[in-house]
Protein backbone atom coordinates (compact mmCIF):
# COMPACT_ATOMS: atom_id res chain seq x y z
CA UNK A 1 0.00 0.00 0.00
CA UNK A 2 1.24 3.44 -0.96
CA UNK A 3 0.32 6.49 1.11
CA UNK A 4 -1.21 9.69 -0.35
CA UNK A 5 -0.36 8.63 -3.91
CA UNK A 6 -2.51 9.89 -6.78
CA UNK A 7 -4.54 7.76 -9.16
CA UNK A 8 -2.23 8.13 -12.15
CA UNK A 9 1.28 8.63 -10.71
CA UNK A 10 2.74 5.20 -11.50
CA UNK A 11 3.77 4.22 -15.02
CA UNK A 12 1.13 1.55 -15.67
CA UNK A 13 -1.61 4.09 -14.88
CA UNK A 14 -0.16 6.79 -17.11
CA UNK A 15 2.30 8.59 -14.82
CA UNK A 16 5.82 9.84 -15.41
CA UNK A 17 7.44 8.08 -12.47
CA UNK A 18 9.45 5.09 -13.61
CA UNK A 19 7.96 2.13 -11.73
CA UNK A 20 9.25 -0.96 -13.59
CA UNK A 21 8.37 -3.38 -10.80
CA UNK A 22 4.78 -2.24 -10.42
CA UNK A 23 4.49 -2.09 -14.21
CA UNK A 24 5.67 -5.69 -14.39
CA UNK A 25 3.02 -6.76 -11.89
CA UNK A 26 0.40 -4.99 -14.02
CA UNK A 27 1.68 -6.54 -17.24
CA UNK A 28 1.48 -10.02 -15.76
CA UNK A 29 -1.70 -9.38 -13.78
CA UNK A 30 -4.82 -7.23 -13.80
CA UNK A 31 -5.50 -3.57 -13.12
CA UNK A 32 -8.79 -2.13 -11.89
CA UNK A 33 -9.88 1.21 -13.29
CA UNK A 34 -12.79 1.85 -10.91
CA UNK A 35 -11.51 0.80 -7.51
CA UNK A 36 -12.29 2.94 -4.46
CA UNK A 37 -10.52 3.58 -1.17
CA UNK A 38 -11.92 5.51 1.82
CA UNK A 39 -10.39 8.93 1.01
CA UNK A 40 -7.97 9.05 3.95
CA UNK A 41 -5.23 7.00 5.59
CA UNK A 42 -6.68 5.47 8.74
CA UNK A 43 -10.24 4.76 7.48
CA UNK A 44 -8.79 2.96 4.46
CA UNK A 45 -6.40 0.95 6.65
CA UNK A 46 -9.21 -0.05 8.99
CA UNK A 47 -11.28 -1.33 6.06
CA UNK A 48 -8.48 -3.19 4.30
CA UNK A 49 -7.61 -4.97 7.54
CA UNK A 50 -11.17 -5.93 8.50
CA UNK A 51 -13.44 -6.07 5.44
CA UNK A 52 -15.76 -3.63 7.23
CA UNK A 53 -16.63 0.00 6.75
CA UNK A 54 -14.18 1.98 8.91
CA UNK A 55 -16.87 3.16 11.35
CA UNK A 56 -17.77 -0.47 12.09
CA UNK A 57 -14.11 -1.22 12.80
CA UNK A 58 -13.87 1.75 15.18
CA UNK A 59 -11.90 4.09 12.91
CA UNK A 60 -14.51 6.31 11.29
CA UNK A 61 -12.63 9.38 12.47
CA UNK A 62 -8.97 10.32 12.58
CA UNK A 63 -6.97 8.25 15.07
CA UNK A 64 -5.08 10.01 17.81
CA UNK A 65 -7.98 12.24 18.83
CA UNK A 66 -9.85 9.85 21.11
CA UNK A 67 -12.30 8.61 18.46
CA UNK A 68 -10.36 6.17 16.31
CA UNK A 69 -9.21 2.81 17.59
CA UNK A 70 -9.50 -0.66 16.02
CA UNK A 71 -12.25 -2.34 18.04
CA UNK A 72 -12.75 -5.89 19.33
CA UNK A 73 -15.93 -6.57 17.33
CA UNK A 74 -13.78 -6.74 14.21
CA UNK A 75 -11.02 -9.14 13.22
CA UNK A 76 -7.99 -8.37 11.09
CA UNK A 77 -6.85 -10.41 8.12
CA UNK A 78 -3.86 -11.43 10.24
CA UNK A 79 -6.07 -12.72 13.05
CA UNK A 80 -8.19 -14.75 10.65
CA UNK A 81 -5.30 -16.23 8.69
CA UNK A 82 -3.28 -16.94 11.82
CA UNK A 83 -6.06 -19.20 13.07
CA UNK A 84 -6.02 -20.85 9.65
CA UNK A 85 -2.33 -21.80 9.84
CA UNK A 86 -0.65 -18.77 8.27
CA UNK A 87 2.43 -16.94 9.49
CA UNK A 88 1.62 -13.22 9.61
CA UNK A 89 3.92 -10.24 9.12
CA UNK A 90 3.65 -6.50 8.78
CA UNK A 91 6.02 -3.66 7.96
CA UNK A 92 5.31 0.08 7.73
CA UNK A 93 2.51 2.36 8.85
CA UNK A 94 -0.15 1.02 11.25
CA UNK A 95 -2.27 4.13 12.02
CA UNK A 96 -5.38 2.38 13.37
CA UNK A 97 -4.59 2.71 17.07
CA UNK A 98 -5.53 5.65 19.25
CA UNK A 99 -2.56 4.93 21.51
CA UNK A 100 0.96 5.79 20.38
CA UNK A 101 2.77 4.79 23.56
CA UNK A 102 3.51 1.47 25.25
CA UNK A 103 1.13 2.42 28.08
CA UNK A 104 -1.65 0.88 25.97
CA UNK A 105 -0.78 -1.51 23.15
CA UNK A 106 -4.04 -3.44 22.91
CA UNK A 107 -4.61 -2.37 19.29
CA UNK A 108 -1.00 -2.53 18.04
CA UNK A 109 -0.02 -4.99 15.29
CA UNK A 110 1.31 -7.78 17.53
CA UNK A 111 -1.88 -7.61 19.56
CA UNK A 112 -4.02 -7.75 16.40
CA UNK A 113 -2.67 -10.92 14.85
CA UNK A 114 0.77 -10.14 13.43
CA UNK A 115 3.61 -12.44 14.46
CA UNK A 116 6.25 -9.86 13.61
CA UNK A 117 6.05 -6.12 13.00
CA UNK A 118 8.50 -3.38 12.09
CA UNK A 119 7.20 0.11 11.42
CA UNK A 120 5.43 3.11 12.89
CA UNK A 121 2.27 3.19 14.98
CA UNK A 122 1.35 6.73 14.03
CA UNK A 123 0.75 8.31 10.61
CA UNK A 124 2.96 10.93 8.95
CA UNK A 125 6.52 11.65 9.97
CA UNK A 126 10.14 12.17 9.03
CA UNK A 127 11.57 9.50 6.74
CA UNK A 128 14.97 9.88 8.36
CA UNK A 129 13.84 9.68 12.01
CA UNK A 130 10.18 8.55 12.10
CA UNK A 131 8.13 9.02 15.24
CA UNK A 132 6.96 5.82 17.05
CA UNK A 133 9.35 3.54 15.14
CA UNK A 134 8.77 0.09 16.62
CA UNK A 135 10.01 -3.49 16.31
CA UNK A 136 7.19 -5.62 17.63
CA UNK A 137 6.35 -3.74 20.85
CA UNK A 138 9.81 -2.26 21.43
CA UNK A 139 10.97 1.26 20.58
CA UNK A 140 13.65 1.56 17.90
CA UNK A 141 16.24 4.24 18.60
CA UNK A 142 18.23 5.53 15.63
CA UNK A 143 21.77 6.88 15.39
CA UNK A 144 23.29 9.12 12.67
CA UNK A 145 25.52 6.23 11.59
CA UNK A 146 22.45 4.11 10.73
CA UNK A 147 21.90 6.12 7.52
CA UNK A 148 18.24 5.35 7.99
CA UNK A 149 15.62 6.02 5.30
CA UNK A 150 12.16 4.73 6.15
CA UNK A 151 11.05 3.52 2.72
CA UNK A 152 14.23 1.48 2.32
CA UNK A 153 13.80 0.20 5.88
CA UNK A 154 10.26 -1.01 5.16
CA UNK A 155 11.43 -2.83 2.03
CA UNK A 156 14.55 -4.30 3.60
CA UNK A 157 12.78 -5.45 6.77
CA UNK A 158 10.15 -7.11 4.57
CA UNK A 159 12.90 -9.01 2.77
CA UNK A 160 14.51 -9.84 6.11
CA UNK A 161 11.26 -11.23 7.54
CA UNK A 162 10.73 -13.26 4.36
CA UNK A 163 14.27 -14.58 4.48
CA UNK A 164 13.78 -15.76 8.05
CA UNK A 165 10.41 -17.25 7.13
CA UNK A 166 11.92 -19.33 4.34
CA UNK A 167 14.72 -20.48 6.64
CA UNK A 168 12.47 -21.49 9.54
CA UNK A 169 8.93 -21.96 8.18
CA UNK A 170 9.33 -22.64 4.48
CA UNK A 171 6.39 -25.05 4.38
CA UNK A 172 4.02 -22.66 6.13
CA UNK A 173 1.99 -20.18 4.06
CA UNK A 174 2.27 -16.51 4.98
CA UNK A 175 0.34 -13.26 4.88
CA UNK A 176 2.31 -10.01 4.63
CA UNK A 177 0.97 -6.45 4.91
CA UNK A 178 3.51 -3.92 3.60
CA UNK A 179 2.28 -0.39 4.33
CA UNK A 180 4.60 2.25 2.92
CA UNK A 181 4.43 5.90 3.97
CA UNK A 182 5.69 6.98 0.55
CA UNK A 183 4.90 9.43 -0.94
CA UNK A 184 3.06 11.10 2.00
CA UNK A 185 4.56 14.40 3.15
CA UNK A 186 7.13 15.43 4.30
CA UNK A 187 9.00 15.46 1.00
CA UNK A 188 11.99 13.39 2.08
CA UNK A 189 13.99 11.47 -0.51
CA UNK A 190 17.50 10.29 -1.27
CA UNK A 191 19.53 12.54 -3.54
CA UNK A 192 20.29 9.68 -5.93
CA UNK A 193 16.57 9.12 -6.48
CA UNK A 194 15.76 12.82 -6.88
CA UNK A 195 18.42 13.23 -9.58
CA UNK A 196 16.82 10.50 -11.69
CA UNK A 197 13.78 12.75 -12.24
CA UNK A 198 15.62 15.87 -13.27
CA UNK A 199 13.90 17.31 -16.36
CA UNK A 200 10.88 15.00 -16.11
CA UNK A 201 8.51 17.71 -14.93
CA UNK A 202 9.95 20.75 -16.67
CA UNK A 203 6.86 21.21 -18.87
CA UNK A 204 4.84 21.98 -15.75
CA UNK A 205 1.54 20.72 -14.43
CA UNK A 206 -0.70 22.08 -17.22
CA UNK A 207 0.95 20.30 -20.15
CA UNK A 208 1.80 17.21 -18.12
CA UNK A 209 -1.84 16.73 -17.11
CA UNK A 210 -2.87 16.81 -20.77
CA UNK A 211 -0.13 14.35 -21.74
CA UNK A 212 -1.05 12.06 -18.88
CA UNK A 213 -4.69 11.94 -19.91
CA UNK A 214 -3.68 11.04 -23.47
CA UNK A 215 -1.63 8.11 -22.17
CA UNK A 216 -4.41 7.01 -19.83
CA UNK A 217 -6.93 6.87 -22.67
CA UNK A 218 -4.48 4.94 -24.81
CA UNK A 219 -3.85 2.47 -21.96
CA UNK A 220 -7.59 2.03 -21.40
CA UNK A 221 -7.41 3.28 -17.81
CA UNK A 222 -10.13 5.86 -18.50
CA UNK A 223 -12.77 5.96 -21.28
CA UNK A 224 -12.21 7.84 -24.52
CA UNK A 225 -14.82 10.48 -23.62
CA UNK A 226 -12.89 11.55 -20.51
CA UNK A 227 -12.33 15.29 -20.26
CA UNK A 228 -9.58 16.82 -18.18
CA UNK A 229 -10.83 18.51 -15.02
CA UNK A 230 -9.84 22.18 -14.55
CA UNK A 231 -6.59 23.17 -12.92
CA UNK A 232 -6.73 23.59 -9.15
CA UNK A 233 -8.53 26.96 -8.67
CA UNK A 234 -5.87 28.04 -6.17
CA UNK A 235 -3.00 27.23 -8.56
CA UNK A 236 -1.46 29.49 -11.17
CA UNK A 237 -0.78 28.60 -14.78
CA UNK A 238 2.65 27.00 -15.04
CA UNK A 239 3.95 29.62 -17.47
CA UNK A 240 3.34 32.33 -14.83
CA UNK A 241 5.29 30.59 -12.07
CA UNK A 242 8.45 32.47 -11.09
CA UNK A 243 10.17 30.04 -8.72
CA UNK A 244 10.16 27.07 -11.06
CA UNK A 245 13.31 25.46 -9.62
CA UNK A 246 11.68 25.24 -6.20
CA UNK A 247 8.43 23.87 -7.61
CA UNK A 248 10.23 21.30 -9.77
CA UNK A 249 12.27 20.12 -6.80
CA UNK A 250 9.07 19.45 -4.88
CA UNK A 251 7.64 17.24 -7.62
CA UNK A 252 10.99 15.55 -8.27
CA UNK A 253 11.20 14.69 -4.56
CA UNK A 254 7.67 13.31 -4.57
CA UNK A 255 8.50 11.20 -7.64
CA UNK A 256 11.70 9.99 -5.97
CA UNK A 257 9.67 8.77 -2.99
CA UNK A 258 7.54 6.62 -5.31
CA UNK A 259 10.62 5.51 -7.23
CA UNK A 260 12.31 4.30 -4.05
CA UNK A 261 9.17 2.42 -3.04
CA UNK A 262 9.12 0.68 -6.43
CA UNK A 263 12.79 -0.28 -6.04
CA UNK A 264 11.96 -1.85 -2.69
CA UNK A 265 9.00 -3.72 -4.16
CA UNK A 266 11.48 -5.09 -6.70
CA UNK A 267 13.65 -6.46 -3.90
CA UNK A 268 10.61 -8.11 -2.31
CA UNK A 269 9.60 -9.68 -5.64
CA UNK A 270 13.16 -10.96 -6.15
CA UNK A 271 13.05 -12.65 -2.74
CA UNK A 272 9.79 -14.39 -3.66
CA UNK A 273 11.16 -15.42 -7.04
CA UNK A 274 14.36 -16.87 -5.56
CA UNK A 275 12.20 -19.00 -3.29
CA UNK A 276 10.02 -20.07 -6.22
CA UNK A 277 6.99 -18.43 -4.60
CA UNK A 278 6.29 -15.51 -6.93
CA UNK A 279 3.79 -17.30 -9.14
CA UNK A 280 1.80 -18.71 -6.24
CA UNK A 281 1.69 -15.56 -4.12
CA UNK A 282 -1.28 -13.23 -4.53
CA UNK A 283 0.13 -9.70 -4.61
CA UNK A 284 -2.13 -6.65 -4.31
CA UNK A 285 -1.06 -3.03 -4.70
CA UNK A 286 -3.07 0.14 -4.05
CA UNK A 287 -3.00 3.62 -2.50
CA UNK A 288 -4.89 4.61 0.66
CA UNK A 289 -6.31 7.82 -0.82
CA UNK A 290 -5.82 10.29 -3.64
CA UNK A 291 -3.08 12.87 -3.99
CA UNK A 292 -2.91 15.37 -1.14
CA UNK A 293 -3.22 19.14 -1.62
CA UNK A 294 -2.37 20.06 1.98
CA UNK A 295 -0.18 23.17 2.21
CA UNK A 296 1.09 22.41 5.74
CA UNK A 297 -0.01 25.76 7.11
CA UNK A 298 0.66 25.73 10.84
CA UNK A 299 2.93 22.70 10.53
CA UNK A 300 5.38 24.32 12.93
CA UNK A 301 3.18 23.31 15.87
CA UNK A 302 2.94 19.74 14.54
CA UNK A 303 6.70 19.43 14.12
CA UNK A 304 7.47 21.06 17.48
CA UNK A 305 5.14 18.79 19.45
CA UNK A 306 5.08 15.49 17.51
CA UNK A 307 8.16 15.47 15.32
CA UNK A 308 11.88 16.20 15.38
CA UNK A 309 13.03 19.82 15.37
CA UNK A 310 16.63 18.81 14.69
CA UNK A 311 18.00 16.09 12.47
CA UNK A 312 20.00 13.20 13.88
CA UNK A 313 23.21 15.05 12.99
CA UNK A 314 22.04 18.26 14.68
CA UNK A 315 20.73 20.38 11.79
CA UNK A 316 17.69 22.57 12.41
CA UNK A 317 14.54 21.49 10.57
CA UNK A 318 12.94 24.21 8.43
CA UNK A 319 9.18 23.78 8.77
CA UNK A 320 6.71 24.30 5.95
CA UNK A 321 6.69 25.11 2.26
CA UNK A 322 9.32 27.81 2.20
CA UNK A 323 10.06 29.05 -1.36
CA UNK A 324 13.76 28.78 -2.11
CA UNK A 325 14.39 25.97 0.37
CA UNK A 326 14.79 22.82 -1.72
CA UNK A 327 12.91 19.74 -0.52
CA UNK A 328 14.47 16.33 0.00
CA UNK A 329 16.86 16.34 2.96
CA UNK A 330 15.97 15.60 6.59
CA UNK A 331 16.35 19.29 7.45
CA UNK A 332 13.19 20.17 5.44
CA UNK A 333 9.51 19.45 6.10
CA UNK A 334 7.35 20.19 3.04
CA UNK A 335 4.42 19.06 0.91
CA UNK A 336 4.10 19.37 -2.86
CA UNK A 337 0.89 21.42 -2.91
CA UNK A 338 -2.41 21.46 -4.81
CA UNK A 339 -1.10 22.04 -8.33
CA UNK A 340 1.14 18.97 -8.31
CA UNK A 341 -1.54 16.96 -6.48
CA UNK A 342 -3.83 17.92 -9.35
CA UNK A 343 -1.33 16.24 -11.67
CA UNK A 344 -1.18 13.17 -9.41
CA UNK A 345 -4.96 12.77 -9.59
CA UNK A 346 -5.20 13.28 -13.37
CA UNK A 347 -7.81 13.43 -14.83
CA UNK A 348 -9.94 13.90 -11.74
CA UNK A 349 -10.78 16.88 -9.55
CA UNK A 350 -10.49 17.14 -5.77
CA UNK A 351 -8.04 15.44 -3.41
CA UNK A 352 -7.47 13.31 -0.32
CA UNK A 353 -10.43 13.44 2.12
CA UNK A 354 -12.95 14.17 -0.64
CA UNK A 355 -15.65 11.76 -1.82
CA UNK A 356 -15.05 13.02 -5.37
CA UNK A 357 -12.96 10.86 -7.70
CA UNK A 358 -9.70 12.65 -6.92
CA UNK A 359 -10.02 11.65 -3.27
CA UNK A 360 -11.20 8.06 -3.56
CA UNK A 361 -10.01 6.58 -6.88
CA UNK A 362 -6.94 4.38 -6.50
CA UNK A 363 -4.77 2.26 -8.76
CA UNK A 364 -5.38 -1.38 -7.88
CA UNK A 365 -3.18 -4.18 -9.19
CA UNK A 366 -3.59 -7.91 -8.61
CA UNK A 367 -0.86 -10.38 -9.60
CA UNK A 368 -1.20 -14.15 -9.17
CA UNK A 369 -0.08 -16.24 -12.17
CA UNK A 370 -1.14 -19.53 -10.56
CA UNK A 371 -4.52 -18.12 -9.57
CA UNK A 372 -5.79 -16.55 -12.77
CA UNK A 373 -4.72 -16.68 -16.38
CA UNK A 374 -5.55 -13.16 -17.55
CA UNK A 375 -2.55 -10.91 -18.08
CA UNK A 376 -2.29 -7.19 -18.74
CA UNK A 377 -6.06 -6.86 -18.43
CA UNK A 378 -7.97 -3.84 -17.16
CA UNK A 379 -11.08 -4.64 -15.12
CA UNK A 380 -13.83 -2.03 -15.09
CA UNK A 381 -15.86 -3.46 -12.21
CA UNK A 382 -16.73 -1.01 -9.43
CA UNK A 383 -14.92 -2.43 -6.41
CA UNK A 384 -13.88 -1.16 -3.01
CA UNK A 385 -11.39 -1.41 -0.18
CA UNK A 386 -13.88 -3.53 1.81
CA UNK A 387 -13.47 -6.26 -0.83
CA UNK A 388 -9.82 -7.01 0.01
CA UNK A 389 -10.46 -9.07 3.17
CA UNK A 390 -13.19 -11.25 1.57
CA UNK A 391 -10.94 -11.85 -1.43
CA UNK A 392 -8.07 -13.02 0.76
CA UNK A 393 -10.40 -15.22 2.84
CA UNK A 394 -11.68 -16.72 -0.43
CA UNK A 395 -8.31 -17.52 -2.03
CA UNK A 396 -6.88 -18.97 1.20
CA UNK A 397 -9.99 -21.04 1.94
CA UNK A 398 -10.04 -19.31 5.29
CA UNK A 399 -12.81 -19.37 7.88
CA UNK A 400 -14.15 -15.99 8.99
CA UNK A 401 -15.16 -16.26 12.67
CA UNK A 402 -18.45 -15.34 14.27
CA UNK A 403 -16.75 -15.26 17.67
CA UNK A 404 -13.13 -14.24 18.32
CA UNK A 405 -11.54 -13.88 21.77
CA UNK A 406 -15.04 -14.22 23.24
CA UNK A 407 -16.26 -11.24 21.24
CA UNK A 408 -19.09 -11.38 18.71
CA UNK A 409 -17.64 -10.39 15.34
CA UNK A 410 -19.47 -8.32 12.75
CA UNK A 411 -20.09 -9.87 9.35
CA UNK A 412 -17.89 -8.69 6.49
CA UNK A 413 -19.38 -5.98 4.28
CA UNK A 414 -17.27 -6.60 1.19
CA UNK A 415 -17.37 -9.18 -1.59
CA UNK A 416 -14.65 -11.45 -2.93
CA UNK A 417 -13.07 -10.24 -6.17
CA UNK A 418 -12.36 -13.81 -7.30
CA UNK A 419 -15.39 -13.85 -9.66
CA UNK A 420 -13.99 -10.75 -11.41
CA UNK A 421 -10.72 -12.60 -11.94
CA UNK A 422 -12.76 -15.35 -13.60
CA UNK A 423 -14.36 -12.79 -15.95
CA UNK A 424 -17.63 -12.67 -14.02
CA UNK A 425 -19.37 -9.68 -12.45
CA UNK A 426 -19.57 -8.73 -8.80
CA UNK A 427 -23.05 -9.16 -7.42
CA UNK A 428 -23.10 -5.51 -6.33
CA UNK A 429 -23.05 -2.12 -8.00
CA UNK A 430 -23.07 0.15 -4.95
CA UNK A 431 -20.31 1.93 -3.08
CA UNK A 432 -20.47 4.24 -0.02
CA UNK A 433 -18.00 6.43 1.83
CA UNK A 434 -18.03 8.92 4.71
CA UNK A 435 -15.19 10.68 6.47
CA UNK A 436 -15.86 13.84 8.42
CA UNK A 437 -18.05 16.03 6.23
CA UNK A 438 -16.91 14.23 3.08
CA UNK A 439 -19.28 11.63 1.72
CA UNK A 440 -20.31 9.91 -1.49
CA UNK A 441 -22.48 7.12 -2.88
CA UNK A 442 -22.33 5.38 -6.24
CA UNK A 443 -25.09 3.30 -7.82
CA UNK A 444 -24.24 1.95 -11.25
CA UNK A 445 -23.10 4.88 -13.39
CA UNK A 446 -24.61 7.46 -11.03
CA UNK A 447 -22.78 9.06 -8.15
CA UNK A 448 -23.54 11.67 -5.53
CA UNK A 449 -20.76 13.49 -3.68
CA UNK A 450 -20.92 16.11 -0.98
CA UNK A 451 -19.19 19.35 -1.90
CA UNK A 452 -17.71 21.96 0.41
CA UNK A 453 -16.50 24.34 -2.28
CA UNK A 454 -16.17 27.91 -1.03
CA UNK A 455 -18.37 27.19 1.99
CA UNK A 456 -21.22 25.95 -0.22
CA UNK A 457 -22.17 22.65 1.33
CA UNK A 458 -24.38 20.62 -0.97
CA UNK A 459 -24.86 17.24 -2.61
CA UNK A 460 -23.84 17.01 -6.27
CA UNK A 461 -25.00 14.41 -8.80
CA UNK A 462 -23.00 12.98 -11.69
CA UNK A 463 -23.36 10.39 -14.42
CA UNK A 464 -19.87 8.88 -14.54
CA UNK A 465 -20.47 7.09 -17.84
CA UNK A 466 -21.05 10.40 -19.62
CA UNK A 467 -18.92 12.50 -17.29
CA UNK A 468 -16.06 10.48 -15.72
CA UNK A 469 -14.41 13.53 -14.17
CA UNK A 470 -17.49 14.98 -12.44
CA UNK A 471 -17.66 18.25 -14.38
CA UNK A 472 -21.42 18.46 -15.00
CA UNK A 473 -23.52 18.55 -11.83
CA UNK A 474 -26.99 17.18 -12.65
CA UNK A 475 -28.55 17.81 -9.22
CA UNK A 476 -30.98 20.42 -10.50
CA UNK A 477 -31.86 18.45 -13.63
CA UNK A 478 -32.45 15.15 -11.81
CA UNK A 479 -33.95 16.14 -8.41
CA UNK A 480 -35.85 12.88 -7.87
CA UNK A 481 -32.78 10.76 -8.54
CA UNK A 482 -30.75 12.99 -6.23
CA UNK A 483 -33.25 12.65 -3.38
CA UNK A 484 -33.47 8.87 -3.85
CA UNK A 485 -29.69 8.52 -3.71
CA UNK A 486 -29.36 10.81 -0.68
CA UNK A 487 -31.95 8.69 1.10
CA UNK A 488 -29.99 5.55 0.22
CA UNK A 489 -26.81 7.11 1.62
CA UNK A 490 -28.62 8.15 4.80
CA UNK A 491 -30.02 4.65 5.27
CA UNK A 492 -26.50 3.28 4.93
CA UNK A 493 -25.15 5.92 7.33
CA UNK A 494 -27.82 5.15 9.90
CA UNK A 495 -26.89 1.46 9.79
CA UNK A 496 -23.11 1.81 9.59
CA UNK A 497 -22.28 5.03 11.41
CA UNK A 498 -25.02 4.50 14.00
CA UNK A 499 -26.38 8.00 13.67
CA UNK A 500 -28.62 9.92 11.32
CA UNK A 501 -26.74 12.53 9.34
CA UNK A 502 -28.73 15.44 7.98
CA UNK A 503 -29.21 15.72 4.21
Amino acid sequence: MADDMGFSDIGCYGGEVKTPNLDKLAKNGVRFSQFYNNARCCPTRASILTGLYPHQAGVGGMVGHGHGDLNNTSVTIAEVLKTNGYATYMTGKWHVSDSKTKDDIHSWPNQRGFDNFFGTITGAGSYFEPHTLTYNNKDVVLKPSDNFYYTDAISDSTVSFLNKHYQEKKNQPFFFYVAYTAPHWPLHALEKDIKKHKGTYNKGWDILREERLTRMIKLGIVPKNTKLSPRNPNAKAWNTIENKEWELQRMMTYAAQIDNMDQGIGRILNKLEKNKALNNTLIIFLSDNGGCDEQLKGVEKWVNTKEVTKTLDGKKVSKGNIPGVLSGPASTYMSYGGAWANLSNTPYRKYKKSGHQGGVATPFIMHWPNGFKDKNIIKKEVASIIDVMPTIIDVTNGNYPKIYNNNKIQSMEGLSLVPVLKNKHLNRDEWFVEHGTNKAYRKGDWKIAYSRDRNRKKWELYNLKDDPTELNDLALKEPERLITMIDKWNNWAERVIRKKIKK
